[in-house]
Parts: structure tokens; C-alpha cells; sequence
């Protein structure tokens, strides 16, 4: 499965972005999506997860402030971010996990990150 992020960019301390990444391989189901980020010298770390049936899980550093949700029709997982904060700037990454079944019955599970988008907020 191959993702295709969009939405980042530089905003004020306070202001909002919107992400989106859209999910491509016709012969998959998508199941969870989610956003990670990962600032210079840190370790990439999970922002929000959301599964197929619309159930999220959030990091406490982005509770209140962000939502993920996801159009299933498209694929296509959105991260809306509210009140950003300096020490949100980091390059964000998608991903997704997908299934699909062999002739045979058998699942074959593949999961994939997006190329990553630059999210700069400014104090």
C-alpha cells in the first residue's frame, strides 16, 4: 500500500493545520491509520491512531488539541491539528495497515508510511 501525505507547513504558535494522506492499492482493504512525527534527533513517535470501525487513541501531548478521522470511501486519513504549540514542529508521517486474502484464503498483511510532511509552528 502506498501513501501520499499533504497539509503541512509553517503556522504561528496558536494557529491550525490540517493533514490528509490518502491510501492507494486497490486490491487492499485499509484497516488502522495513523500519524507519527519526529522532530531533529528525536525518535519517531506516535501522534494518533485511528481504526476502520472510527476508533482513536491519541499521545497525551496532543490530547484536546488534535483529531484524527478518516474517510473510508477515499482511503484517506485526516489529522485536523488546533492550537499548535512551537514544540509540535516536526516532519509528520502516515501510515497504514491493510489486508487482503490469497486464492488460497490466506491473509497477507502489508503496512506503509507516507513520504512525511514538515510541520513548523512558530513561537
Amino acid at each position: 500500500v502506498q501513501l501520499q501525505a499533504s497539509g503541512g507547513g509553517l503556522v504561528q504558535a496558536g494557529g491550525s493545520l490540517r493533514l490528509s494522506c490518502a491510501a492507494s492499492g486497490s486490491i487492499y482493504t485499509i484497516d488502522d491509520m495513523g500519524w507519527y512525527r519526529q522532530a531533529p534527533g528525536k525518535e519517531r513517535e506516535l501522534v494518533a491512531t485511528i481504526t476502520s470501525g472510527a476508533s482513536t487513541t491519541y499521545a497525551d501531548s496532543v490530547k484536546g488539541r488534535f483529531t484524527i478521522s478518516r474517510d473510508n470511501a477515499k482511503n484517506t486519513v485526516y489529522l485536523q491539528m488546533d492550537s499548535l504549540k512551537p514544540e509540535d514542529t516536526s516532519v509528520y508521517y502516515c501510515r497504514a495497515h491493510a489486508h487482503r486474502y490469497t486464492e488460497g484464503g490466506s491473509p497477507i498483511v502489508v503496512a506503509g508510511w507516507g513520504q512525511g510532511t514538515q510541520v513548523t509552528v512558530s513561537s
